[in-house]
C-alpha cells in the first residue's frame, strides 16, 4: 500500500524535499513506517528517536495502524509557550 509522508524540520532538510511516498506491506503500523524509512533513507535513523508522528492530523505510538492512502507527519517535538 502506498502511505504518503510529509516532513518537517531537520527531516525536511535530511531528505531535501517536504514529501515522499512510501510503500508497505500490510498492515502497517506507524513502528513499520519508522523502519522503512530508516532503511530507505539512512539519513534519517539518527533522528528517529526524536521524531513525533501523527497519522491523519492525531498524533500516533508505534503501535497505531496505517491505512492506503493515509498521510502521515513527521516533525520533531515542539516546545514553548506563549509569551
Amino acid at each position: 500500500m502506498q502511505v504518503t509522508v510529509r516532513l518537517f524540520a531537520l527531516a525536511r532538510e535530511r531528505i531535501g524535499r517536504p514529501e515522499l511516498t512510501l510503500e508497505l506491506a500490510e498492515p502497517a503500523t506507524v513502528g513499520g513506517l519508522k523502519q522503512a524509512l530508516s532503511s530507505r533513507f539512512p539519513e534519517l535513523a539518527p533522528l528517529m528517536d526524536h521524531l513525533m508522528f501523527a497519522v491523519a492530523t492525531e498524533y500516533a505510538d508505534d503501535d497505531h495502524p496505517i491505512h492506503s492512502g493515509d498521510e502521515v507527519a513527521a516533525f520533531p517535538p515542539v516546545s514553548g509557550g506563549a509569551r
